[in-house]
């Protein structure tokens, strides 16, 4: 059989490192994948080329194919060296005792055999695991392939989603379009995986700083505190999984206060309004209202205006509610000074 140079097939050096190596597979797997090359002899390099990150991307394999010695060739007959006795070879192939391993040359069959048949410990039945498992039977399947890669690729060691604060008024609220949203965000350098040192993407600091502009669809009858999820808009690590913005609903808003459906608006009217009684146009989310104060309204009274308030999601609209606050104006001219005067001999 044909020994195989895992290194030569990536193009890296045999003292390249895992980001290496990495970086060299997902180049090639996307330029040899059959679903965008479709040259005749793209299915054999995207095998090989699998095969070979298969090696190289798990410790315990690569020692064991690197102590094979760096002398052998491409193309070159091979036979185990001493230590890889004890598998059985015949004109056919690979003893079907292996038939587990799929596609995988003969090469690697021969070299890690033993990884599938269950006498090593742990870590190899778990390498035999993530091996049996990988068919080239739905090669030309985007879907699967991405599934089989996602199945060796770690379990991520960081949090990728995003959780912050978004502040909505009541007429964010009362409007049926999305919010506009431009969020700031600083991740770790993809390039050089935070390592940070020479890297140009960041600077050598190991942190980048991001920019989003995102629009965001705010739900009828949406409470405070409510979360509303845009997936796939939070962080990416080096595999390419992304994780999900968490945006967690603030009511903030100048003019009115929001309790449900229903919005809480304070105006001010004077002493002699408050006694004797007013007309007022107010500014409401649905247009400008007349209202009528009554005689000797009270300080904090409230008012009720049916269905002026944010929409419900069964229908219709919550109420407005105007609450009354009586203010002595800031200049007071002598006239009325002597009028209040009069008014508190009378009290």
């Amino acid at each position: 059989m044909e020994y195989k140079d895992y290194y030569k097939i990536l193009g890296v050096d045999r003292d390249a490192t895992e980001a290496k190596i990495k970086s060299a597979y997902r180049k090639l797997a996307r330029q040899y994948h059959p679903d965008v090359n479709k040259s005749p002899d793209a299915v054999k390099k995207f095998k090989d080329i699998n095969e070979a990150y298969e090696v190289l991307s798990d410790k315990e394999k690569k020692n064991r194919y690197d102590s094979l010695g760096a002398n052998w060739q491409q193309g070159a007959n091979f036979t185990p060296p001493p230590g890889f006795e004890g598998f059985a070879f015949n004109q056919g192939g690979f003893n079907q005792g292996f038939s587990d391993m799929g596609d995988f040359s003969d090469f690697f069959s021969s070299i890690f055999g033993d990884f599938m048949s269950g006498s090593r410990q742990s870590s190899a039945r778990s390498s035999r695991r993530r091996t049996s498992g990988f068919s080239y039977d739905d090669l030309f399947s985007g879907q699967n392939f991405e599934r089989q890669r996602a199945s060796q690729r770690p379990e991520p060691q960081e949090n990728l989603d995003i959780t912050q604060e978004l502040n909505i008024t009541a007429k964010d609220l009362m409007n049926d379009k999305p919010v506009s949203v431009k969020m700031n965000t600083v991740e770790k350098c993809l390039k050089c995986s935070g390592a940070g040192s020479i890297c140009s993407e960041c600077g050598g600091t190991g942190i980048v700083s991001k920019t989003k502009n995102l629009t965001v669809k705010i739900p009828k009858g949406v409470k405070e505190g409510q979360k509303i999820r845009l997936k796939g808009e939070g962080k990416t690590d080096s595999y390419g999984r992304k994780g999900d913005l968490y945006f967690i609903i603030k009511f903030k808003d100048s003019e009115y206060g929001i309790e449900g459906e229903d919005l809480i608006k304070t105006i001010e009217i004077t002493p002699a309004e408050a006694v004797i009684g007013c007309k007022k146009d107010i500014s409401t989310l649905h247009g400008i209202i007349g209202i009528k104060i009554p005689a000797e309204t009270r300080n904090g009274k409230t008012l009720r205006l049916k269905e002026l308030g944010l929409p419900k999601k069964s229908g219709g609209f919550g109420n407005l509610n105007i609450k009354i606050a009586i203010n002595i104006p800031s200049s007071i001219s002598q006239k009325q000074k002597e009028l209040y005067k009069k008014l508190l001999e009378l009290e």
